[in-house]
């Protein structure tokens, strides 16, 4: 019985780490371009600079101007990534995706990067009135900047290593 018990406990404990491990992705085959963390700086800045201007990629990059509401001055990442998500968006989105490289500068994620009240619309989303893709109900991302699925995963594989110690010790005294 105590066995049994156990199993069924392990069970659901995998299927709630599969269910936190999918916390932080977005529903509906949403994309994003956004800079690399390992990308240097300046590369970073000239991609920007290419991808914001009238010469080059013609993103809308009145967000990451001053008063725009991705506005944060020493966050050179994240102006990057606004601006190589525009970018992107603008060239086909999904249906494009070399366009989302910027000299290896850039790579698609499934992760909403946006954050507070800095939104970034997605390969899949509706902007500005007209919709570039499917749609659909219900939230299809959420502000990630403070995400604890990293915490649910860990107290639920914590939990999970607890339990089969504690089959593993019952087995062996029945």
């Amino acid at each position: 019985m105590l066995a049994a018990s156990l199993l069924a406990l392990r069970l659901l404990l995998l299927v709630g780490t599969a269910a936190a491990g999918a916390v932080g992705m977005s529903g509906g085959g949403q994309l994003w371009c956004v800079a690399k963390n390992n990308a240097e700086d300046g590369a970073l800045q000239s991609a920007i600079d290419w991808a914001c201007s009238v010469d080059g990629g013609r993103a809308d990059c009145a967000a990451i101007q001053q008063g725009g509401a991705c506005f944060d001055p020493p966050d050179l990442q994240q102006h990057a990534s606004y601006a190589f998500n525009d970018y992107f968006l603008r060239s086909g989105g999904a249906a494009s995706p070399a366009a989302c490289d910027f000299s290896g500068a850039a790579a698609l994620t499934a992760l909403n990067p946006s954050h507070g009240s800095c939104v970034f619309p997605s390969s899949a989303s509706p902007k500005n009135g007209s919709f570039t893709g499917t749609t659909t109900y219900g939230p299809t991302g959420a502000d990630f900047s403070n995400s604890f699925s990293w915490k649910l995963n860990f107290w639920s594989l914590l939990l999970h290593i607890s339990s089969s110690v504690m089959f593993c010790a019952a087995t062996h005294v029945l």
